[in-house]
């Protein structure tokens, strides 16, 4: 019996061991996610780069795999212009080599994103090249991808249940080895199952009596609820990837990707006012009086069907009649809080923010849906990362000069510093 808790407590220490090994392994693995970083790749990317070929930029691939500073390419991801203009040595040769063709400023990709994309596009390229040295027929490699949180959670729920299972054989052992050891003459003998009642709890209660166990599920059960309490409390009211049913589909895909139609064409109210406004039906009828369906379809749309029947539109006689009218019951996707304030003015005109920056590659989705969460760190972290550009901006100019005015002892109003206007008090 001796030799059997000896053999227990040798194990229990490897299986303590190789279940730190397990842990530490995961958590570094899943410090970057290549499926997280298939989707951002495929949505910010794919317009100009390739991994096995180039686009307009170089093919990502051979270019990542050479390049080994994660820390200089996250950078250069997420502001490459800051680079350039800083005198980076790397990043001046790479805008002399692509003909000074700057590439797009990412603000809004956090480091973890940027290091998800590189790890995708490194680990799908290791694919690629180990498909290319099998034999015609072999089987493809399936591409790389991160430990999913259900594989995780499976594998630290084994472990805590092989823990325990460890723990009550032990204690067991333990005290067989003290009946033995008290009573050497101790005969068991043989007993009837059906003249002797069992306790079918006899174990729980045991294990109810054991302090060491109780305390360890108390704290497992307190750990996993405190998660999951955070968690859902940190997550209320962030609505990220919503996306209702409209009563007309519009494809963004292609009006503002095929058709390269601008934004403020239909949301002409993002470069003047708070509000980007959701267009009248009016602005859709300069293209759909005539074009009822499309190019390669030989029946009419049904959607642009609705825009006719909401507008009281005959396409046959092409006169409106204002007694059909309907309105359009758009349901809202982007929806902040009523005590934060956000212009569109302000960012788009004055800051020279581009739409995707909040609202995602909308040239590239069937219908709209919420890409960014919308939270206050989310804006927060993009206010610290963008740089401004005061050059030849009237905004920033006039804080200059209201600057100018109190470096010579000047009075300056609130009208100067813009008191005066509208959006300050009604919004």
């Amino acid at each position: 019996m001796s030799s059997i808790s000896l053999t227990f407590k040798h194990f229990y220490r490897a299986f303590l061991l190789v279940v730190g090994l397990a842990i530490w392994s995961v958590s570094v693995q899943a410090q970057t996610d290549a499926a997280k970083g298939e989707a951002i790749f495929k949505a910010k990317c794919t317009a100009c780069h390739a991994i096995d070929k180039q686009v307009i930029g170089p093919a990502l691939g051979d270019q990542l795999t050479k390049e080994t500073d994660d820390k200089w390419l996250i950078k250069w991801i997420q502001n490459n212009q800051a680079l350039i203009a800083a005198k980076d040595a790397k990043a001046v040769a790479i805008y002399n080599q692509y003909n000074q063709s700057g590439m797009t400023v990412f603000a809004d990709l956090s480091d973890a994103d940027a290091g998800n994309i590189i790890t995708y596009v490194r680990s799908t390229w290791k694919d690629m090249q180990a498909n290319a040295n099998k034999p015609k027929g072999g089987a493809a490699a399936a591409a790389e991808q991160g430990p999913s949180l259900m594989i995780v959670y499976a594998l630290l729920g084994v472990i805590i249940l092989a823990f325990v299972v460890i723990l009550v054989l032990n204690k067991v052992v333990k005290t067989l080895e003290k009946l033995v050891s008290s009573k050497p003459d101790l005969i068991i003998e043989p007993v009837v199952a059906d003249t002797v009642a069992v306790d079918k709890y006899a174990t729980v209660k045991k294990l109810a009596k054991n302090k060491k166990f109780v305390f360890f599920v108390l704290i497992c059960v307190s750990i996993a609820g405190g998660s999951w309490t955070w968690v859902s409390l940190w997550n209320t009211n962030v609505h990220q990837g919503y996306q209702p049913v409209q009563p007309i589909k519009y494809p963004h895909d292609l009006h503002a990707g095929a058709m390269q139609i601008k934004c403020q064409y239909c949301h002409s109210g993002a470069y003047k006012s708070k509000n980007a406004s959701i267009p009248s039906l009016n602005v859709c009828m300069n293209c759909h009086k005539v074009i009822d369906r499309r190019k390669d379809a030989t029946e009419p749309s049904a959607e642009i069907a609705k825009i006719y029947t909401a507008i009281g539109f005959d396409p046959k006689t092409q006169k409106y009649d204002s007694t059909q009218t309907r309105p359009v019951q758009w349901v809202r996707i982007h929806n902040l809080p009523d005590f934060a304030y956000f212009n569109h003015s302000q960012h788009v005109t004055v800051g020279g923010i581009k739409c995707q920056t909040c609202h995602g590659p909308v040239e590239t989705m069937k219908e709209m849906y919420q890409y960014s969460p919308l939270t206050m760190k989310w804006c927060i972290q993009c206010h610290k990362r963008t740089e401004i550009n005061y050059k030849g901006n009237a905004y920033y100019e006039k804080m200059e000069a209201v600057h100018e005015i109190l470096r010579k002892g000047g009075k300056v109003t609130e009208a100067q510093m813009g008191g005066i206007e509208c959006g300050k008090c009604h919004y």
